[in-house]
């Protein structure tokens, strides 16, 4: 770790103490024992942005009570992190799935306070190849959260295996320069398009510096 690397940990460790801050606790100490070059990716700008847009629309959408919620594509589990930490939710249980099993213990780090309550649980699965019907090791989920809809070369596989009438929150992008984007849209109509909705409760359009996200919330 370089001294650059102690200076914002330092810095991390002060905000925790002076806010009182779980969510930062848990990061500070994620970033000591992974010191991974994505966590800084995890955390920009346009991430941060984007998830802060989605719990916002999420919650005018469908109020606090979410039931149990699945995070699928997510990655380092920042996004369960931060609904799991505001208190206007109530969220039993969250599952985040990621096919890549190095994710697993990084977002367990991440969210130790609710591993710790058995809120949180970090799963390495194809999102293709769950049952959304519930199984031992995974509860019926009330919400899907799929932020990756971009990088799902199979997306209509796996829309057509999500359950008639689930609540889904769906965010896509037209960054098509990135290699791993496989299944961009250009337009928020394009994804209207691609995830045909009975019932839309949030429609929007994103802009961030390199690309424009767009997001649906609604019921398949």
């Amino acid at each position: 770790m370089t001294e650059k690397d102690r200076l914002y940990l330092d810095i991390l460790d002060g905000l925790s103490v002076y806010y009182d801050s779980p969510l930062i606790q848990d990061i500070v100490k994620t970033a000591a024992e992974y010191p991974e070059p994505d966590l800084g990716t995890a955390f920009n700008h346009n991430q941060t942005a984007s998830k802060t847009w989605l719990i916002e629309a999420l919650h005018g959408a469908l109020g606090g009570d979410l039931g149990v919620v699945y995070v699928l594509g997510g990655w380092y589990g920042v996004l369960g992190a931060l609904l799991l930490h505001d208190r206007r939710f109530d969220i039993p249980r969250l599952l985040s799935v990621d096919l890549e099993d190095h994710c697993r213990p990084v977002a367990e780090s991440f969210n130790r306070t609710h591993v710790d309550s058995g809120r949180f649980t970090a799963m390495t699965a194809d999102m293709l190849g769950l049952d959304y019907a519930g199984s031992r090791t995974a509860p019926k989920p009330d919400l899907l959260i799929n932020t990756s809809c971009e990088h799902l070369d199979r997306f209509g596989d796996w829309f057509a295996g999500v359950p008639d009438g689930m609540a889904l929150v769906l965010q896509s992008n037209d960054f098509f320069d990135c290699d791993y984007h496989v299944n961009c849209v250009p337009s928020l109509a394009a994804l209207e398009a691609q995830a045909p909705m009975t019932e839309v409760l949030f429609a929007g359009e994103l802009e961030t510096k390199n690309y424009t996200r767009f997001m649906l919330i609604g019921r398949k």
